[in-house]
């Protein structure tokens, strides 16, 4: 009778930390022109905690895929804006901003 208690008990935790890894995919709208800002884009969000990410220059959309126990949606666009580039919630330091290669330098909001 203890042992099915402990099994039971041990499969309950083991359930309970798989409900709490919860794996997101979401898009976010960036702002960018080429293949070197799809480059930096990506890089900025896996270093920000994406396990996936791609940018489509047509749409102007990241996809990201992340596991919400380790970084937010937030936290990538952050990270995303802090190499230069606009995203929905935040724009880019103007000083960044400049130093993107001369075809990175999208139409910015100001």
């Amino acid at each position: 009778m203890n042992i099915i208690k402990i099994v039971t008990t041990i499969l309950l935790m083991l359930a309970a930390t798989f409900a709490m890894a919860q794996t997101k995919n979401e898009k976010i709208k960036v702002s960018g022109n080429c293949g070197m800002c799809a480059k930096k884009i990506e890089t900025a969000a896996k270093d920000a905690g994406a396990t996936k990410a791609t940018w489509d220059k047509k749409t102007k959309v990241l996809s990201v895929t992340y596991d919400a126990a380790k970084t937010t949606n937030d936290g990538i666009q952050k990270k995303v804006a802090s190499v230069g580039y606009d995203t929905e919630k935040y724009t880019a330091d103007m000083e960044v901003y400049k130093n993107l290669h001369e075809c990175c330098q999208y139409d910015n909001k100001r």
